[in-house]
């Protein structure tokens, strides 16, 4: 039997970053469990996400969630065991998929943990592609771009763990062109061989706009945005009429000290009647359970590929997390707590 820490590893905002995070912005620490009170689970984390969405809560600004406090140990998504419960819902041993990831033990509410099955998929697939990303691929492709069979699909940040399912999903559902663009050679081959996109291109070889005009010469229909900048500005130059931009992400801006710069070209926009929407996850909990239950079937086949970037340590978080945002990792980036 298992005893019981009274304390545990977290890692901690140290200061607001300026520009490009660094080691510096972070903190790890040993800090006191607080008590496991009734309706409550003591969770011993296994494997964490990191994710982009961080970036943006690690600055003072409005947004759909509160920035993270400095001095506070950070949050996220987590996959871990049950080592403690005081609620009938959930048993010690079980599996779980809950918010409270950057630290070794976790107290979480009941109701904020849920079970996982690793006879489905391996724990980490519940932080990829069977989680949040993987929801946000198939809910952005399908609903947010109101995706139509026989459409050209143009996906930028294609290697990672998001872009890498949008174009799968597209292609599985009627695309008549999947394209992608990547950061190196190396996932551009991904990009064309394991995941079967019909054309990529690698960002950093040249001017976006000339590699997916030849990449896409007949236009676009759809374009699902990770990183905005030179690639929204040549999606809006290539779409057709009726065009639909689902606007997931902003990777090429989104540690900019100047702030972020809009589209040169928007005026497209307005003369190709183009719909440009951005969205949330979970303005798309309606659709969890479909999405659940399709990916799963998609992975049974073995019609839907995915990869782990998986750096071992917490202590190597703060690392994982940079390396995420600078293009470091193929797939979804994790780091492996504990076995």
């Amino acid at each position: 039997m298992m005893t019981v820490p009274s304390t545990g590893t977290e890692v901690r905002l140290a200061a607001r970053p300026e520009g490009w995070p660094t080691a510096a912005d972070f903190s790890v620490v040993r800090a006191d469990l607080p008590a496991v009170r009734t309706g409550q689970v003591l969770v011993r984390n296994l494997v964490m996400s990191v994710d982009p969405y961080m970036r943006g809560r690690m600055n003072v600004t409005r947004s759909y969630v509160p920035p993270f406090a400095v001095g506070k140990v950070l949050d996220g998504g987590a996959v871990g065991e049950v080592v403690v419960s005081k609620s009938p819902r959930l048993a010690v041993g079980d599996l779980v998929l809950h918010g409270l990831g950057w630290r070794e033990y976790a107290v979480v509410g009941a109701a904020g943990a849920v079970r996982i099955d690793p006879a489905l998929a391996p724990p980490t697939a519940y932080l990829g592609v069977l989680g949040m990303p993987g929801h946000a691929a198939y809910a952005g492709l399908l609903k947010t771009a109101e995706f139509r069979p026989g459409d050209t699909v143009f996906v930028s940040g294609a290697a990672g763990a998001v872009g890498s399912l949008v174009g799968q999903i597209a292609r599985l559902r009627g695309a008549e062109r999947v394209i992608g663009s990547a950061g190196s050679a190396e996932k551009v081959a991904y990009l064309t061989g394991e995941l079967g996109f019909d054309a990529a291109f690698d960002y950093k070889a040249g001017p976006v706009l000339e590699q997916l005009a030849q990449a896409a010469p007949a236009g676009i229909d759809v374009y699902f945005d990770n990183v905005g900048g030179d690639h929204l500005d040549a999606a809006l130059a290539l779409a057709r009429l009726g065009a639909r931009f689902a606007l997931c992400g902003s990777m090429s801006q989104i540690n900019a000290e100047d702030g972020p710069t809009g589209p040169r070209n928007l005026i497209q926009a307005i003369a190709k009647g183009i719909t440009l929407r951005g969205f949330l996850v979970s303005g798309h909990a309606g659709l969890q359970d479909e999405f659940t239950a399709r990916m799963a079937g998609w992975l049974a086949d073995g019609r839907i590929s995915y990869r782990e970037t998986v750096v071992s340590g917490l202590e190597n978080a703060p690392t994982a997390f940079i390396d995420m945002l600078r293009g470091a990792n193929i797939g979804k980036m994790l780091v492996r707590i504990a076995e």
